[in-house]
């Protein structure tokens, strides 16, 4: 009999869990649509991604100047394009739940490499700020546990 109880229990956990997890990957659906329609101006003119990379460059930690200096700004024309139309496919992604463990990954990347970009693993801000820690670890539950979520299209 505890055999029984012990197993629905379970059962129900991991199902409230998906669930969960389903609402997260829902909410962070809505975070980078909208995240990436304040980018649409990117995809015309990259000198706005530019000018932010060259800020960033000025108060820049060694291991970030040097990727800005060897990866981001050379690759400013490409990334222009790419940040607002990834944000947006790994939006939509977590919205309707189609591929939502590997939009998880691709979107935890460019969100690590922004923030080290930005040298904000060194400040204490990154620690207050939503689109810092918090995000990233919303990205790493989806990842993780993200598959098979109730209300998905690819289940």
């Amino acid at each position: 009999m505890a055999t029984m109880q012990t197993r629905t229990r379970g059962a129900s956990s991991r199902t409230s869990g998906n669930v969960a997890l389903r609402i997260l990957a829902g909410m962070l659906g809505v975070f980078f649509v909208a995240v990436s329609t304040t980018q649409v101006a990117w995809l015309t003119n990259s000198d706005i991604l530019l000018h932010r990379f060259q800020d960033w460059q000025a108060a820049a930690a060694p291991g970030a100047r040097w990727f800005l200096e060897t990866v981001c700004i050379p690759g400013t024309p490409i990334f222009a394009r790419l940040i607002p139309a990834g944000e947006l496919s790994a939006g939509l992604a977590f919205i309707v739940g189609f591929w939502t463990r590997m939009s998880a990954i691709a979107a935890f990347v460019v969100v690590l490499s922004i923030h080290f970009a930005a040298s904000a693993f060194w400040s204490v801000e990154f620690l207050r700020q939503a689109a810092g820690l918090p995000l990233l670890g919303g990205l790493l539950a989806v990842a993780i546990g993200g598959s098979r979520l109730p209300f998905s299209v690819s289940r």
